[in-house]
């Protein structure tokens, strides 16, 4: 809240791409705060639409960029020239956001990306020093997480999407590499978006929060394929770990139709025997019986690794990544058991669609706690 007690109107330029979707979908966590100003990418075409948008901003974070190009020349001119249309765009409104620049360790570089970095800084903070503005930029290091695009924002993006192809991803330098997780860096945005800033102008290099080699990665990675994918067992992921958000990455790059997953079901005259779990990491077993026609969940988790295993009774499970439109749909019966596993930023539910009680058991990493409880309610 500002100091009226109303909402900051927050806006991200690039809100579509990796690093603004995410912020944008952090930001939605934090509704008593901040109102999110939507922003659609042809913006920048329409200069009205522009204008428009930096007047209804109380905070604009600028993320749009272009990050590769085979032709370094098109990534610095890109990259400019966003910063000089929404400088223009603001003086032509004669309006005074704060703007939260996207900048990059790169800055200090030899290439033309990290030039349009320390530029584009440039500018803003001219535009600050003569309109009475206010900029904060951010050095941010290696960013990753989930649904990045592979080829393009990060190696650990491409080596997913390489081992869950069947493809070997191949070490061309197995340097040791500064990196921030993708929730870190949002709430690294966050806490700058709502601080009030003594200074008008200022930049700051973010911490990285780990460092590994580039074939440490790769290990891990190549081990969550052999236990997770091909095992169904959820590998040692600690709390808040580096390892973590790893596995929540690589999970992200795993096709919907992996699941379900069929349980082997051992039967015999006495009856019959499921192994539901199998995992290297701690975590809160709990199970729940469902009435005919009855919904559970319609929430979503931004770390918790999730499974829900149908062991009587017939279910439909939904899946709807919060800021798209499509639903997933599984149909489990415990005549066969099978279980699905709830992805990250996957809003989720489960319906009892048969004649009889349904019996659910749910495996979650981390046991329940009200106070913080990751769970965000919406509808699939």
């Amino acid at each position: 809240m500002d100091q009226m007690g109303q909402q900051i109107k927050v806006g991200i330029t690039g809100q579509n791409g990796f690093m603004g979707s995410h912020v944008f979908n952090f930001l939605g966590t934090k509704t008593e705060e901040i109102e999110r100003v939507d922003f659609k990418r042809n913006f920048f075409e329409n200069i009205s639409d522009l204008q428009r948008f930096v007047k209804s901003c109380d905070v604009i974070v600028h993320i749009a960029a272009m990050n590769r190009h085979e032709n370094q020349q098109v990534i610095y001119d890109t990259n400019v020239e966003l910063v000089q249309k929404l400088i223009q765009a603001c003086k032509t409104e004669r309006v005074t956001p704060k703007i939260i620049f996207s900048s990059s360790t790169q800055e200090e570089r030899d290439n033309l990306y990290g030039k349009s970095k320390r530029d584009g800084r440039q500018l803003l903070e001219d535009w600050a020093i003569k309109e009475g503005g206010e900029v904060s930029s951010l050095l941010i290091p290696n960013v990753f997480g989930p649904f990045g695009k592979p080829f393009y924002n990060s190696f650990i993006a491409t080596f997913c999407h390489q081992i869950i192809e069947g493809q070997e991803p191949t070490v061309i330098n197995d340097s040791s590499v500064n990196l921030i997780y993708i929730n870190q860096l949002s709430e690294v945005f966050y806490q700058e978006i709502i601080k009030k800033n003594t200074e008008k102008i200022k930049s700051y290099v973010v911490p990285h929060t780990s460092s590994y080699k580039v074939s440490e990665i790769l290990t891990l990675l190549n081990g969550f394929k052999s236990q997770y994918v091909d095992n169904g067992q959820v590998p040692k992921v600690n709390l808040n770990s580096f390892e973590l958000d790893l596995f929540n990455t690589f999970t992200s790059f795993i096709p919907k139709d992996y699941f379900p997953r069929k349980f082997t079901k051992h039967s015999d005259n006495r009856g019959a025997f499921v192994e539901v779990m199998r995992a290297e990491t701690a975590g809160q077993s709990s199970y729940s019986t469902t009435v005919p026609g009855i919904t559970r969940g319609n929430h979503y988790h931004t770390r918790k690794v999730e499974r829900f295993a149908v062991i009587s009774g017939k279910a439909l499970i939904q899946l709807r990544k919060i800021d798209s439109d499509e639903v997933f749909e599984y149909i489990l019966d415990g005549e066969e058991p099978a279980y699905v596993d709830m992805p990250i930023w996957y809003t989720h539910n489960i319906k009892n669609i048969g004649d009889t009680e349904l019996i659910t058991i749910f495996w979650i990493n981390e046991p329940y706690n009200p106070e913080d409880a990751d769970t965000y309610f919406v509808k699939v």
